[in-house]
Formats: structure tokens, C-alpha cells, sequence
């Protein structure tokens, strides 16, 4: 496995999302993290070529800059609640095309605009595709909580079975903290059997704000593979 082919797949699997998804007049939803880079860039692209009108509504800083530097309308969920069609990557896709997503910290901001998009297009590379989730995805489920309840919260994901970590920022001393003022804690659960069951025990839990669990959300998922060819996974 060598990094020009993981920058090829997801490459691939991005242009070709938004070749097939995107049409003119449509409010879009831009996801976060590497592989959005190559969807934006042809997003930017092909509403300059075909002067497609379209508008993009954010889901963090990262896709704001982006929206902006590839010359697109950048607009907010205030003025566009109802998105055609949201753009975004995943950390793992399972075989009914449930979803890990938050490795980059994003995750409710992106649950919130995958929530209300008419359809929710995941672009990925071939590592993250998986028969369960937590086969190839060794992070954890990230959860985004409120910070004065943390460390109780931290005890009842343990009674839940899961092994859970504070995430801690990297470029400063002390956790993580989100766009929203919260902290994150990634649970390694091994190999997830029931991720519905599992993603609405950890809701239940005051404090929880949400999880990285994508449940029944996914529309259509592009996975760009080895030889350079992109599989599409239909919701079923």
C-alpha cells in the first residue's frame, strides 16, 4: 500500500461524486477532511466551467476556506435548511453503509448538515471500507461532550463496554476542544455488531451532545480502489 495510491483513490471516488451528483441551482453541503481537498477543487471547477450556480454551506473551518479559495458561494444553513445534496468523507464504512466519521473533530457539525441534506454522498478510499465498523478503524467512536461532565460520562461508556479516551489536542497542553466549546472522547469498542443499538445507549447518557455513529444516513458511498477504479455502494 503506498501513499500515491491512497491519494489516487481518494481522488478518483471524489471527482466522480461530483460529476454524478452535482447539477445546476443546488445548495450543497461540504463536508471536512482530506479527501473533500479533491471534491471541492472539481466542485469549484465545474460550476466555473458550466456556470452551474451553485451554493455551498460549510460544516467547519477547513470547508469554509475551501468553499471560498475554489471561487464557490459560501452560504449558511440559515438562509438554506434544506441542502440537495451533502459531500463528505468517512473514517469507516460498514457493509449497510453506517458510518465512523469525527476523526477530525467535526462530527456534529457534520451530522447536522448530513441531517438536512436530501442526500448524504460519502467519498472515501479503499482502507475505509469494512464488514463492521471497527474492523479497520482503530480510533474509536468519537462522542462530543460537555466538558464539566467528561469524566462521568468517560465511567458510563466503560459500563457500556467501551474503552474510552480524552482526546487531546496536539499543538497545546489539555483536550481538545471543538468548534462548539466541547471536549471529545474516542471509545474503542472493538468490532461493532449494532451500531443503532450501541449509537442510542451512548445518546441516552445527559451530557452527550452526539456521536461519530452515521446510522442509515448514507445515500450513496464512491470508493476509490487500488487499480484505480471507483466502487459505488447504493443504500440497500
Amino acid at each position: 500500500m503506498t501513499e500515491e495510491l491512497i491519494e489516487l483513490g481518494k481522488k478518483n471516488a471524489a471527482i466522480k461524486a461530483i460529476e454524478k451528483n452535482v447539477k445546476e441551482n443546488m445548495i450543497i453541503g461540504i463536508g471536512s477532511g482530506s479527501t473533500i481537498v479533491y471534491a471541492v477543487k472539481r466542485l469549484g471547477e465545474i460550476n466555473k466551467e458550466k456556470d452551474l450556480n451553485l451554493k455551498c454551506i460549510p460544516s467547519s473551518f477547513q470547508s469554509s476556506q475551501l468553499i471560498i479559495q475554489n471561487g464557490l458561494e459560501l452560504v449558511s444553513l440559515e438562509r438554506y435548511p434544506e441542502i440537495d445534496v451533502d459531500i463528505d468523507g468517512a473514517d469507516e464504512i460498514d457493509k449497510d453503509l453506517n458510518l465512523i466519521k469525527g476523526g477530525g473533530g467535526c462530527l456534529v457539525q457534520e451530522k447536522i448538515i448530513a441531517s438536512n441534506s436530501k442526500k448524504l454522498i460519502i467519498i472515501a478510499d479503499f482502507r475505509k471500507k469494512s464488514e463492521k465498523l471497527g474492523m479497520n478503524w482503530k480510533h474509536g467512536v468519537p462522542v462530543e461532550v460537555i466538558p464539566m461532565a467528561y469524566f462521568p460520562i468517560m465511567m458510563k461508556l466503560k459500563e457500556l463496554g467501551g474503552n474510552p479516551k480524552l482526546r487531546m489536542a496536539k499543538s497545546k497542553s489539555g483536550p481538545l476542544i471543538t468548534d462548539n466549546g466541547n471536549f471529545i472522547i474516542d471509545v474503542d469498542f472493538g468490532e461493532i455488531s449494532n451500531p443503532k443499538e450501541l449509537d442510542e445507549k451512548i445518546l441516552f447518557i445527559p451530557g452527550v451532545v452526539d456521536t461519530g455513529l452515521f446510522i442509515g444516513m448514507t445515500t450513496k458511498a464512491y470508493i476509490g480502489d487500488r487499480d484505480g477504479k471507483v466502487l459505488i455502494l447504493n443504500k440497500k
